[in-house]
């Protein structure tokens, strides 16, 4: 019987045990049976050998056409030398052997196949294989039919290293699994009314055929019950969350008459679009609610998703409470504070000269404030006469108190850690507060029901009327240095017209400038496609903008932006920008989100490429926020028919953000979605794909949620409690648990 937490040492035997662990992080019986093909070869099947590239770890099947063996001179002794050649049908491949040519030179018999593994090298002009792992397959001689099953059954080829081959795997399997045929001896842990419902096969089936099938057609029922159960336990996981969360006490924050938020109300100089009433409305529900409300709110950039959080802040205000929002940049937090206030006008400024009556006050804490201003800020926010506080990580630390915390809303939540958010969510007087999670990057329903599955989705999908389109042209610099020239024309003809325009760059420049710039501000590493040694460094802000302003856009009023200024720079360089005084801001991804600068109508992405989609459609955002019509360029010296151009051009087709978060997705592998990203541990999606695999994650998650809503500690189902614990390691539990 297989016992899937069984070390490898006891079923594989030390060395083994020692490689696998070393070069493919395998360490249980359960790892190595989770170690899935990535494709199958068939007997008869060749692989194409001309498209092998040299230093590639390879495996192909090939039949032997001639073997060679030749003694070598000089050295320290007598050696010899056997050189095979073998074929494909398409290429020829060199085999070389310099040890135990004997045993070789019987094996590789013209006319024989076989299955050889190694790493592809070039000698002479020709490629080869040194010293390949290799098995050869069944003489036709065996037997017509050991012959024919043999030609059918598929070979698993699996992801592999230099020191442990496709073939080595493929060997400790078949000792952990036993005879072929048989029955592995695994416990299913999968209730049987779930699996005849959803008609799955068992697990020992799935796990035999997944890694020796009979034919080709064993593999899909093998793939559907295992995908199954990935996407079943992860479920199980969201289901207790929201189990839990349903248990937690919070204060109910009832929508009142007659406040702020009715004054707020009035005072708008435009309707609701019937989108922001209708997510406005689930909101308010939420919020009255004697348990935490844990509500992510998605729209598309310029959705409208700032007035529907600032309404919740509101109702929260008028019962009684305070809001905080937690944007992850100082510009972005700054922004947020005059946008609100501006809104809010004489409702924000509660017991100063020209404030209303119902008024309440608006405080901004960052990390870089004066002395002064943070001890006003301190202390509005701790006697609870600021109703609304808006910050960075500052708001995060021990000494940051308030009076009555009833909501965090927390603006693209991707940019913070798990930790960071729990640490504000703690500072609630009594209960939990609530909380709205907001997002400019859509996602699909797979994601939100995996990523986010505690969490109730709601979306913006309709645009306020009066919003300008935006048109979006890749600009492939390299090939048509033409349409360069061309676009720095069209940014002076915006300008002639009285308009505004930005340029994007991925890094800052200067000293510390070989760095890009990542979303708080401070440098970091980053490319969408992975660095490449060839390539030439990304273009930084200091340097281009020096350019643009003693070369295509000379006479221009041009000033820089990221993240290296210091606070007050930075709020300054946004205050002439946004009063009209500067006509070309050149910046970082510092202005990504949340910057508002309606007379801003064209923006030049430089190595547009170096972004990925989610990003590229968020800086787009920034123009076309009024009634002008906006202009992207994303500028590129990506070759063609690459996907770094695939996915500029996707960028261009659309401006659809929910479209765009499938290409997106599509482009990236899911990596872990219980937090791998911050643990750094393997992910725990081996065969399920979040794209493709959506109807399926959906029926687990019904499945997940009536089991646990009958047997919530799953005390009834211990083999399922078992995976869910072997799966949510200390750390993933800890990212559910605070997520």
């Amino acid at each position: 019987m297989v016992v899937q937490d069984e070390p490898l040492r006891t079923t594989q035997g030390g060395t083994a045990a020692k490689k696998l662990a070393a070069e493919l992080d395998l360490h249980t019986a359960g790892d190595l049976l989770r170690h899935y093909p990535r494709r199958y070869a068939t007997r008869g099947e060749l692989t194409d050998l001309a498209s092998l590239a040299e230093g590639e770890q390879v495996t192909v099947v090939a039949e032997v056409l001639s073997a060679t063996r030749r003694d070598l001179r000089g050295g320290r002794g007598p050696r010899s030398l056997l050189e095979a050649a073998i074929t494909d049908g398409t290429g020829r491949l060199t085999l070389a052997f310099f040890h135990n040519t004997g045993y070789h030179l019987r094996e590789l018999r013209p006319g024989r196949r076989g299955m050889f593994a190694g790493k592809v090298s070039t000698y002479r002009g020709k490629k080869q294989l040194a010293h390949p792992v290799y098995e050869m397959l069944p003489d036709d001689g065996t037997g017509e039919g050991r012959a024919q099953e043999f030609a059918e059954r598929p070979i698993p080829i699996y992801p592999a290293t230099k020191g442990v081959s496709s073939m080595d795997i493929t060997r400790c399997i078949a000792a952990l699994l036993g005879p072929r045929g048989g029955d592995p001896g695994i416990e299913d842990p999968m209730p049987a009314e779930v699996r005849e419902r959803q008609r799955l096969v068992g697990l020992g089936a799935a796990l035999e055929k997944i890694h020796r099938p009979d034919d080709m057609a064993e593999i899909g029922p093998a793939r559907k019950r295992l995908k199954w159960d990935e996407a079943f336990v992860l479920q199980l996981a969201l289901a207790q969350r929201r189990r839990a969360a349903e248990e937690v006490p919070a204060r109910p924050r009832p929508r009142g008459s007659g406040g702020l938020l009715d004054a707020f109300d009035a005072r708008l100089p435009f309707e609701l679009t019937d989108g922001q009433r209708e997510v406005g409305a689930s909101i308010a529900a939420g919020l009255d609610s004697a348990h935490p409300m844990h509500r992510l709110l998605q729209g598309d950039v310029g959705a409208g998703k700032t007035l529907v959080a600032l309404r919740a802040m509101l109702q929260v205000v008028d019962a009684g409470g305070q809001a905080v929002l937690l944007a992850p940049t100082e510009v972005l937090a700054q922004q947020h504070h005059r946008s609100i206030t501006g809104m809010l006008g004489p409702l924000a400024e509660a017991g100063r000269l020209g404030g209303a009556e119902e008024a309440t006050r608006v405080a901004l804490l960052t990390g870089s404030q004066g002395a002064a201003a943070r001890r006003e800020a301190l202390l509005e926010a701790a006697s609870g006469q600021a109703g609304i506080v808006v910050g960075t990580h500052a708001l995060l630390q021990e000494h940051v108190s308030f009076a009555d915390l009833g909501l965090v809303v927390v603006d693209e939540q991707h940019r913070f850690g798990v930790e960071q958010r729990d640490a504000l969510r703690e500072k609630a007087a009594e209960g939990r507060p609530h909380v709205l999670v907001m997002t400019a990057t859509p996602i699909p329903r797979t994601v939100a029901m995996t990523v986010y599955g505690d969490l109730d989705v709601v979306s913006l999908t309709q645009l306020p009327s009066g919003r300008a389109p935006i048109s979006t042209h890749v600009v492939p610099a390299r090939e048509k240095p033409h349409f360069l020239a061309r676009a720095w024309e069209r940014i002076r003809e915006e300008v002639a017209q009285g308009r505004q325009a930005y340029v994007v760059c991925p890094r800052i420049g200067g000293e510390a400038g070989a760095e890009e710039e990542g979303p708080d501000g401070a440098d970091a590493p980053g490319d969408a496609d992975g660095a490449q040694a060839d390539r030439r460094p990304p273009l930084a802000v200091l340097d281009v903008a020096a350019e643009l302003a003693g070369g295509p856009l000379s006479g221009l009023k041009v000033e820089a932006l990221h993240g290296r200024l210091a606070p007050d720079e930075k709020e300054a360089v946004m205050g002439r920008f946004a009063a009209g005084e500067t006509q070309v801001l050149v910046a970082t991804t510092v202005i990504e989100v949340g910057v508002d600068v309606p007379n801003a109508s064209v923006m030049a992405i430089l190595d547009a490429d170096r972004f990925g989609v989610s990003q590229l459609h968020q800086l787009r955002g920034r123009v076309g926020r009024g009634s002008l019509p906006g202009l992207c360029l994303l500028v590129t010296d990506a070759e063609p028919d690459t996907p770094a151009r695939e996915r500029l051009a996707a960028v261009a087709a659309t401006t659809d953000g929910f479209e765009l978060s499938r290409v997106d997705l599509e482009q990236r592998r899911e990596g872990d979605v219980l937090g791998g990203a911050q643990s750094g541990r393997r992910s725990s999606l081996r065969l399920l794909t979040l794209l493709r695999d959506e109807e399926l994650i959906g029926r687990a998650r019904e499945e997940a949620g009536a089991l646990i809503g009958a047997d919530p500690e799953l005390k009834e189902h211990p083999g399922l409690a078992a995976a869910l614990e072997e799966m949510l390691t200390e750390d993933r539990a800890d990212y559910l648990e605070k997520a």
